[in-house]
């Protein structure tokens, strides 16, 4: 399953590459991690973005959730770009662990779970600061807001509405030829679900780091390297009643902020490859778990995390400038 989707990834960066002739101003080079650019005044740019996460650890059964992005950006100004996108989601999963949730609980007893759905949307804000093509680094920063009708681990029904707050570094050397960029993100989320017999409530707060670098390796072509951490801090309350004692939950009211125990962590690491014509361009990339865990209640293997993590993330992006 691994390498087919990697094929699907490698063939459509190979297909956009003979299919346009024209460069890109905002482009992504890695999966997960951004630069600083901004659109210019009164250019619109279209992106499409897919990344599969795949794999619940060894015996656990199978595992394949596909986040699917249309996205649309608009320059307001040289430095505000506004953009927003529809979140898609594709679940197909025979989760065979009973200890492994909510995947296991959500197949309801039928061994298996497949289908597709709006996940929700995503409206945001860019603004740059700082340029790395001026400045000694670029700066920008990034406030969205993120509504969800779907859980993204299994599927499940659920309302979630989200803050995110990013900011994103970037450092260009030897004539823009290899580039760094380094981006923390905090998130406040707030979920609940309700089955008719439980009611589950959460608050959560969710660090989010990614950095790249990528160099260029030929007119046109960029190869690189990206990680990216990623962890919750929450204690999941259940009729009003906290189901993990031991965690300290996590709050952002205006009255009470609180950073809870922090639930899990994964850590990833891999390749990528970016190509871009004068007004398209296109990124690949493959990132491994190598590392995760979290508190007694994580569900871990071999030094990773499963419950909410993956064994590996294969992401595309094709973006088109007008």
């Amino acid at each position: 399953m691994i390498m087919k989707h990697v094929m699907i990834g490698a063939s459509l960066l190979a297909l956009s590459a003979t299919a346009a002739s024209t460069a890109s101003a905002e482009e992504n080079l890695w999966v997960y991690a951004k630069g600083t650019d901004t659109r210019p005044k009164g250019s619109t740019e279209l992106k499409l973005s897919s990344i599969s996460r795949l794999g619940k650890g060894k015996g656990n059964g199978s595992y394949a959730f596909h986040d699917i992005r249309p996205q649309i950006e608009y320059g307001v100004t040289d430095r505000l770009t506004i953009g927003a996108e529809l979140i898609i989601f594709n679940h197909n999963y025979s989760i065979t662990n009973p200890d492994l949730n909510p995947m296991f609980e959500t197949q309801d007893g039928t061994g298996s779970y497949n289908n597709t759905s709006i996940g929700g949307y995503e409206l945001a804000l860019k603004y740059n600061v700082l340029s790395p093509y001026k400045d000694a680094i670029g700066l920008s920063f990034v406030a969205a807001w993120d509504h969800r009708d779907k859980y993204r681990l299994d599927g499940a029904d659920i309302k979630q509405n989200s803050v995110e707050l990013m900011a994103l570094l970037q450092k260009n050397f030897m004539d823009d030829t290899l580039v760094f960029a380094f981006n923390p993100k905090i998130e406040f989320e707030r979920r609940h679900s309700d089955d008719g017999v439980d009611f589950v409530l959460e608050e959560e707060i969710s660090l989010d780091i990614s950095a790249g670098v990528s160099y260029r390796v030929a007119p046109k072509w960029f190869v690189g390297l990206e990680f990216r951490h990623q962890s919750d801090y929450l204690s999941p309350e259940v009729n009003g009643v906290y189901e993990e004692p031991s965690l300290k939950p996590s709050h952002f009211d205006l009255k009470k902020f609180q950073i809870g125990t922090q639930h899990q962590n994964g850590n990833y690491f891999g390749p990528t490859v970016h190509y871009a014509r004068e007004n398209w361009w296109a990124t690949a990339g493959i990132l491994f778990q190598f590392s995760g865990g979290g508190s007694e209640f994580a569900f871990k293997q071999n030094g990773k995390n499963f419950d909410e993590h993956e064994k590996v993330h294969i992401g595309w992006t094709l973006g088109y400038e007008f």
